[in-house]
């Protein structure tokens, strides 16, 4: 492999800046909005369903088009702050959504707005969705693979995929206390301060990646180019790795929506009550700390060794802990097992989002960021969630009586067996992907040699 490509100060500040208050973000609305909906608002698993359904939609439509109008426009800077930016008014203007509100503007009783309400939670969410794919799935994915290269894109990877674990454990912990203390309306005004500061902050720090020229190409063309078959055909490496996303975040959205909910009332975990002293403070720090080391090491162990030998392993670690997870009974055992599958999803993370930035045509990026979120987000948000709602009501046992003395069914510990039975689908395409990274690697490797003998 060659030499490790450096990256600039500036550009790792902002890789962590944006990616962490980016997975912030997304880390409550894919978790703490759906608690939200469920305990305060009075929704369903199906509600949740349907929401997460919906903003998987307006996720794909919105990074195909803004990814591929920043390769148009030839400047990723303009939506990744700008983006920011209003992503952060859309996350604060949630303080205002409660059935008394809703019940207020159409003139009835709290108690008759559960219908009215959900579907304003929704159409915010989907608001919301449309800003944050502008500037972070669309924008800012897309400048990543801008300044990353084959010798450092693992790496940057590992990077990358500490920031869904730290924000989940921070959003867990933090968001948690603060909205048992102080109610989820300012919970909400204050990440979207913190997200509007960012678009701000990255205003004087964020240096474009592309020269702003406008290029005279055909938007629509451009807009369809993943999709044509010759495009497939010619990218074979770039749709087994999507196919390969694409199950493992199916796998994930099975239970994902539902796990903070599962964490709280099938295990018992009372976040408002929790006691954080200055041992646990520094445990959580020291495998915080661990976990981004890890992360890094890995990604750099993948730029230097190759994808192939890292696959089968994580897929393993993955499955293996989503069974153990399914048998876990109280919190204790349940942290212990969700190490494993944690472990098993950050290396599946990385291992696949490099795969797809590797094997993404230059010159097509933002467009390409469209076809990503169909196998990595639409797809997946539309599907894993669906089944795992139906999971739900075939198999729950606990019920729990929201504020409006309404009575729903609990998340079952079935959620995980079920990710564990899509996930491990995932060995179909990883198969054919794995002779992919071989071939590559034999070329890099005949390349190399050829160019060698040339210089001698």
């Amino acid at each position: 492999m060659n030499k490790s490509t450096k990256l600039g100060k500036a550009a790792i500040f902002n890789i962590i800046l944006f990616g962490f208050m980016g997975q912030v973000a997304w880390a409550v609305e894919n978790n703490y909005f759906n608690t939200f909906l469920f305990n305060v608002i009075g929704g369903s698993s199906k509600d949740i369903s349907h929401m997460v359904a919906a903003s998987s939609v307006v996720a794909v439509m919105t990074t195909l088009f803004m990814g591929t109008l920043s390769d148009k426009v030839n400047r990723r800077k303009l939506f990744i702050c700008g983006g920011y930016i209003a992503w952060g008014f859309t996350v604060a203007a949630f303080a205002l959504i409660s059935r008394e509100n809703v019940g207020k503007v159409l003139g009835i009783e709290a108690a008759a707005a559960l219908g009215a309400t959900v579907l304003v939670v929704i159409v915010m969410d989907c608001i919301m969705t449309f800003m944050g794919s502008t500037s972070n799935d669309a924008a800012f994915n897309a400048w990543i693979t801008d300044i990353t290269d084959n010798s450092n894109r693992a790496k940057t990877e590992g990077l990358l995929a500490t920031m869904p674990v730290l924000a989940m454990v921070i959003v867990t912990v933090a968001f948690g206390v603060l909205a048992s203390s102080f109610g989820y309306p300012k919970c909400f005004i204050g990440l979207g301060v913190l997200v509007t500061i960012c678009g701000v902050i990255g205003i004087f720090t964020v240096k474009d990646s592309l020269s702003g020229k406008k290029k005279n190409t055909n938007f629509w063309a451009d807009l369809i180019y993943g999709f044509k078959p010759s495009v497939i055909k010619a990218n074979r490496g770039l749709y087994l790795s999507l196919a390969c996303l694409c199950i493992y975040c199916v796998a994930v959205q099975v239970f994902l929506p539902y796990l903070f909910i599962y964490v709280q009332h099938q295990i018992g975990l009372d976040l408002g009550s929790l006691n954080i002293t200055p041992v646990f403070a520094i445990a959580a720090v020291l495998i915080i700390g661990g976990v981004i080391a890890g992360a890094i090491i890995m990604g750099s162990l993948m730029d230097k060794k190759g994808r192939a030998p890292f696959s089968v392993p994580s897929v393993v670690f993955f499955l293996a802990g989503l069974v153990a997870v399914f048998f876990a009974k109280n919190l204790a055992t349940f942290a212990v097992c969700a190490v494993v599958f944690l472990a098993g999803y950050g290396l599946m993370g990385i291992l696949l989002s490099a795969a797809v930035r590797d094997f993404t045509p230059e010159g097509k990026v933002g467009s390409f960021q469209g076809v990503r979120m169909i196998f990595g987000v639409m797809i997946p948000m539309i599907i894993g969630p669906a089944i795992g709602s139906a999971v739900t009501e075939a198999f729950a046992v606990k019920t729990y009586t929201n504020d409006y003395a309404e009575v729903v069914n609990v998340p079952p510990p079935h959620i995980f067996l079920a990710g564990a039975a899509v996930g491990i689908l995932v060995f179909i395409p990883l198969a054919f992907l794995i002779r992919e990274w071989k071939s590559v690697e034999k070329a890099e490797r005949e390349k190399t040699e050829a160019a060698k003998e040339t210089a001698e």
